[in-house]
């Protein structure tokens, strides 16, 4: 499986027959100043409906779209939607956030979307075991740092893959990638903005990976 970032908490996977899963597209703006996104791909995850995470007029096609609690398989990939809320307050605040699991080439990943809490024990029992996490670590709208690290123990991932984070791009968010980096045993930085993994190359210890935004 590859796995692209685009920027925000948007990446792209592509799985070893060439299906391609979009999770979480943004509208480029100045506030988030990422290359447009128009991949043309077979599925797309919308976690809440925010412009910087729903934007899929650009996408060029007849995509599936998926949202909300779901579980299904389409064109190989397993994927499951798991409704959790935006912010810290039961979604009151800013309504729902959904999680999205998806198994692709026999790895489990999993996309937080704007998570704004520390999960629930039934939520982590829905969500099982991860091999990659894509979990949002900048603040505003979504978890911080400290509160990253936190879930990145519960879920207990193999990877962990940063998004929605302070950039020269994207400035109003709080904290940046080497802030979710720092003190990490064992980082590994991309200087490219897509990686590719298999079940093979998965780390025995857990590990942050750092990617670059496409351009």
């Amino acid at each position: 499986m590859k796995i692209k970032w685009f920027g925000q908490s948007c990446f792209l996977l592509t799985a070893g027959d060439g299906t391609k899963l979009l999770m979480d597209p943004f509208k480029s703006d100045s506030h988030l100043n990422y290359k447009q996104v128009n991949e043309k791909v077979d599925l797309v995850t919308v976690s809440h409906e925010h412009a910087d995470h729903n934007y899929t007029d650009a996408l060029p096609g007849k995509p599936e779209i998926i949202k909300g609690q779901v579980e299904k398989t389409i064109k190989g990939i397993r994927i499951k939607g798991i409704d959790v809320a935006h912010d810290d307050a039961g979604g009151k605040k800013l309504g729902v956030n959904t999680i999205f699991y998806a198994v692709i080439d026999g790895i489990r990943i999993c996309h937080l979307g704007d998570l704004g809490h520390r999960l629930l024990e039934k939520q982590l029992d829905s969500i099982g075991e991860v091999d990659v996490l894509l979990i949002p670590v900048g603040s505003v709208f979504t978890i911080d740092v400290e509160a990253a690290n936190a879930i990145c123990e519960d879920i207990k991932p193999r990877i962990a893959i940063p998004m929605h984070y302070k950039t020269d791009r994207c400035q109003f968010l709080q904290w940046s990638a080497e802030d979710f980096a720092k003190g990490k045993s064992k980082v590994r930085r991309i200087e490219g903005s897509e990686v590719e993994i298999t079940s093979n190359s998965l780390p025995s210890e857990f590990e942050v990976l750092v990617l670059q935004y496409a351009d």
